[in-house]
């Protein structure tokens, strides 16, 4: 069993995905439950930007050249019986469409 890990001071408040399938992703991810909103700051590229219930956002980015698909796990707890197809109660891991390994943590 994993000790407790005690909490930090600072508090997460952005997470930015590049992706090389913007829509895919924003399917899938809204698919868990996700409500994004198509956002483009300036001359900069259109994105998706996802507001957590801590007030994190979690954003969706094309990749470039400068800025490539991102390799990083996430983790979401997610109401499984409101997923299609709907989750038991429990740890699941699922794929994302660029191939990241994404945590269900399954109410």
């Amino acid at each position: 069993m994993t000790a407790a890990i005690p909490p930090s001071p600072a508090r997460l408040a952005l997470v930015v995905v590049y992706t090389g399938q913007l829509e895919e992703c924003r399917a899938f991810y809204a698919g868990l439950g996700l409500t994004f909103v198509r956002e483009r700051h300036g001359t900069g590229p259109v994105h998706h930007a996802a507001a957590l219930p801590d007030g994190s956002v979690l954003e969706l980015y094309p990749a470039t050249a400068r800025r490539p698909v991102s390799s990083v796990r996430l983790g979401f707890h997610v109401s499984g019986e409101e997923l299609a197809p709907p989750l038991p109660p429990g740890r699941h891991t699922v794929t994302d469409p660029d191939g990241r390994a994404v945590e269900l943590y399954a109410e």
